[in-house]
């Protein structure tokens, strides 16, 4: 679990997922000395301890074993520092390290502060695409799900003007199969159903309120449903 932007809620949200028992052991990757200061504040008591490769991981409510990642100055709850912007991709780098050498089995990113890191010189449009360039993942889909609810996204972290742009046939149909198939694997879903929206209002109408439909989305349904695959769509919003 990396605990993401300092100064924001990433290390409250360590702290409250730590409140609870775990069915699995759970490692945060932050500032030691942040996640004891943000806990006094927050009147939790938390046993913190530290992180030793190949030793047992507690899953005991009340403590919290930490990966200890320091940061480069202190720490303000609310007070962005922008000193601090390496570190929280350093949390992210060290996470996606010790999952690809089976150290860890997942990870989960609390929130970062994208224009921070940016503001530091460093570009960054998020963890989507951050985590695709470390692990060299040439399409990344993100998915966002709410109980039976799943939404998976055709583009990620583009200025609205840019997103017709961005669309393209092949990449659809390449999203449509990703998401297929992560159904299937992670959600037990044999034939998943999906549903594609357009991207205009009414899906277009016609063409009367934009052609994206006719031209790039239906088509990219078109080969998904040739491949086996249960697609409707484009469907209004």
């Amino acid at each position: 679990l990396t605990a993401g932007e300092p100064a924001g809620i990433g290390p409250d949200l360590c702290l409250a997922a730590a409140t609870r028992p775990r069915a699995a052991p759970l490692v945060c990757l932050a500032d030691r000395e942040l996640l004891a200061d943000r806990a006094r504040r927050l009147k939790l008591s938390i046993r913190l301890q530290d992180y030793r490769p190949g030793e047992a991981v507690s899953r005991v409510a009340g403590t919290l074993t930490v990966l200890h990642q320091p940061l480069a100055v202190a720490c303000e709850p609310g007070r962005l520092q922008v000193r601090n912007a390496a570190q929280v991709l350093q949390l992210i780098d060290r996470a996606v390290t010790g999952c690809q050498g089976g150290e860890f089995s997942a990870m989960v990113t609390a929130p970062v502060q994208k224009s921070l890191i940016n503001d530091a010189g460093i570009a960054f449009t998020g963890h989507t695409e951050y985590i695709a360039a470390l692990t060299g993942t040439a399409l990344p889909v993100m998915m966002l799900t709410a109980g039976t609810l799943r939404v998976a996204l055709a583009t990620t972290h583009l200025p609205l003007r840019a997103v017709s742009a961005a669309l393209c046939i092949e990449t659809l149909q390449q999203t449509l199969q990703i998401v297929a198939a992560g159904l299937q694997r992670y959600f037990g879903l044999p034939r998943p159903r999906i549903a594609v929206c357009g991207l205009n209002p009414h899906a277009g109408e016609g063409g009367h309120l934009g052609d994206e439909e006719i031209t790039t989305i239906a088509p990219a349904i078109a080969r998904a449903r040739a491949a086996g695959l249960a697609v409707e769509g484009p469907l209004p919003a």
